[in-house]
């Protein structure tokens, strides 16, 4: 059979999102691989630990917590990213053919869903190319999305009628401007403050947890506001993971 790796998505902080699908994988699971990315982000390990604990049936199953190395911040962002994979793909290469039998099921557990601004599967991509003798497959479980989540919680429609949604970064929202409607992610310069005061606007932090925080109207409203909130809410939990979408006017 050889070793087998589930890429499970885990939603956006609720565990009651998690599928069927999911938790089944979580029960022929034997390893769980998780990153840790130091004390400040701690809680997120605990809530993947909280998961298991919650759904799985026969417990087992360990964790084997990975050192996250630092990505650079100098230089060409492509490049560092490149090279920040490059480093996670060489830890988890080891810990693989380490801590899995030639039989073995591992996991990664992946916030929201694995295909959205997530590096799991391109990691493992590379390893399974690049690293051959580490010997394993490996399957994706979706997740439900930050998005998805967000939209809910506000309770609308991600599109307008009949027209197109962009997700997008916060960088690239600076450096092309808003069109239409954007999900935005990955954003920690709040980019939206850069957009027209009468520009719509929908955010959520912690979506689908008990410190969730969520805001809507317009930029020129509730701007200033979200900017606060996040600021406060980075320096208390020493993290933050947020979306928004927009609206152009």
């Amino acid at each position: 059979m050889g070793r087998h790796i589930h890429v499970i998505g885990i939603g956006a902080g609720d565990p009651d999102y998690l599928t069927v699908q999911a938790i089944e994988a979580l029960n022929t699971t034997q390893v769980f691989f998780a990153m840790d990315k130091g004390e400040q982000k701690s809680d997120l390990v605990a809530l993947r630990r909280q998961i298991c604990e919650r759904f799985i049936s026969e417990p087992g199953y360990r964790f084997v917590e990975l050192p996250d190395p630092k990505r650079s911040s100098d230089g060409d962002y492509r490049d560092a990213v490149s090279d920040w994979h490059a480093e996670r793909a060489r830890i988890w290469a080891a810990a693989i053919a380490a801590e899995l039998g030639p039989d073995g099921v591992g996991a990664f557990l992946a916030w929201g869903d694995p295909s959205l601004y997530d590096s799991t599967l391109r990691i493992l991509d590379a390893i399974e190319t690049d690293v051959a003798e580490v010997g394993f497959t490996f399957d994706v479980i979706p997740g439900v999305t930050a998005i998805q989540a967000l939209t809910a919680r506000h309770r609308i429609p991600l599109n307008e009628v009949g027209e197109p949604v962009l997700i997008t970064t916060g960088r690239q929202l600076r450096a092309q401007g808003l069109s239409g409607s954007a999900v935005v992610m990955l954003d920690a310069d709040c980019s939206f403050a850069a957009c027209p005061a009468g520009t719509r606007i929908w955010w959520g932090a912690y979506l689908g947890t008990r410190d969730e925080l969520l805001v809507a109207g317009t930029v020129g409203e509730v701007g200033p506001r979200i900017v606060a909130l996040r600021a406060e809410a980075r320096a208390r939990h020493g993290w933050i993971m947020d979306t928004y979408l927009l609206r152009a006017p």
